[in-house]
């Protein structure tokens, strides 16, 4: 392979498949991951993550050079960070692998380079870091280009919306904007909205935050009205034919590494400002609570009419339909506190994206339906679509697979 014109540092669901997007328009990739089993696979061609149209594009630029996997870094001329950014305690964000990495390329940086973090990141990260590279390396002071660019983009079709989705980009001054724009439009097709890299980071933070505010609203509808006695699917259907209404959809929490997350970076540095972001957290959070004690409920309710313990199938481990990622997932959650207290009931566990999980133990989706006395929907996958309950069986719906029968 030819010396590398972009290191990608973190080959997870974003890094890998822009790294395989750059390597695609023929540019050399020098990938970095902190994982050996990830870089072997990566290096074999392969992926070690699902999501459409990536593992050939991968095969691709393996094969013909373009696109190479270490666990450490090499000199380069644009580097790309796209590490987790998880939390501590008390939902205080942790910068932790960002600082890593950005540590790990400070004796590589050399004028003229490019450095952008795609990592989400509280307000401030990216002027942080130039600070860290500068105390280290003064003699680079106003001679790099630092950007923030949060990505965009829906588990299950990364590989097109990378291409395709606007982005926003935001330097620590005009030309680093202009730098880290003149990269990107290579190899991305969207509108490319130049600003700064704290209003870049904010950005990031108030998309998601703002979808997480509109679920707790559809959320909070699905609990008043089980209350009520109101079907909430049609209330929102009939809801929704006003032309200027848009509710969502309700569903058992929200998870994902996004819109279950991102929200904690502004209230964790700003909480008296940030009252409805933190209050829609909380409802999010609860509406998997409750779904956990409905499910209870039935439970017990079941072993008082037939005296015999359910069969309790839970369909659906993944954050959102039709996808293999369990991050911060509510179903995940639900299911591993229905476990908690089991009393010898028979739980059938279904999640047809993935193969096999290292704490549940995996059933067939037709399997379980057939055998399940409750049948608990916690994520609406496309094949639960199929199965036709029997009239005995009761249903616990709380992601809307069976609302078209309003």
């Amino acid at each position: 392979m030819n010396r590398p014109e972009v290191v990608m540092v973190g080959l997870g669901y974003i890094g890998l498949p822009t790294a395989a997007l750059i390597a695609k328009k023929g540019t050399y990739v020098h990938g970095v991951d902190i994982n050996p089993k990830v870089v072997d696979i990566i290096n074999n061609g392969e992926i070690h993550i699902v999501e459409p149209d990536l593992e050939q594009a991968v095969e691709t630029a393996v094969k013909e050079g373009y696109l190479r996997a270490s666990t450490s870094p090499v000199e380069a001329n644009v580097y790309l960070i796209v590490v987790p950014t998880p939390f501590k305690d008390k939902n205080e964000p942790d910068i932790s692998f960002v600082e890593a990495a950005t540590r790990a390329l400070i004796p590589l940086l050399k004028e003229g380079d490019l450095y952008i973090i795609e990592s989400t990141s509280p307000i401030g990260t990216t002027e942080k870091m130039m600070d860290m590279i500068f105390a280290e390396r003064p003699e680079l002071k106003d001679k790099l280009y630092l950007a923030y660019c949060p990505e965009r983009v829906l588990p299950g079709n990364v590989m097109y919306e990378l291409i395709h989705n606007d982005r926003v980009i935001g330097g620590v001054n005009e030309a680093s904007t202009q730098k880290a724009v003149d990269f990107y439009k290579k190899f991305i097709k969207g509108d490319l909205h130049k600003t700064n890299a704290r209003t870049a980071e904010m950005c990031k933070l108030v998309e998601n935050s703002s979808r997480d505010v509109q679920i707790a609203f559809a959320n909070e509808l699905s609990l008043i009205c089980d209350k009520a006695n109101i079907n909430v699917w049609e209330l929102i259907a009939l809801a929704n034919k006003h032309p200027r209404v848009n509710i969502l959809q309700p569903g058992c929490g929200v998870g994902g590494h996004c819109i279950a997350v991102d929200p904690y970076f502004i209230v964790s540095d700003y909480p008296m400002e940030s009252q409805i972001i933190g209050k829609a957290r909380e409802i999010n959070n609860y509406k998997s609570f409750w779904c956990a004690e409905k499910i209870q409920s039935a439970k017990l309710e079941f072993e008082l009419q037939h005296g015999r313990k359910p069969r309790i199938a839970l369909m659906g481990l993944a954050f959102k339909p039709n996808i293999d990622d369990l991050r911060e997932s509510p179903a995940k959650y639900i299911a591993q506190k229905v476990l908690q207290n089991t009393n010898d009931e028979e739980y059938y566990i279904v999640e047809p994206n993935i193969a096999n999980h290292k704490v549940f133990k995996l059933t067939p989706y037709q399997e379980a339906s057939d055998k399940a006395d409750i049948i608990v929907f916690l994520v609406a996958h496309d094949e639960f679509s199929e199965i036709e309950p029997k009239p005995n069986q009761i249903v616990l719906d709380f992601c809307g697979v069976r609302k078209e029968e309003f």
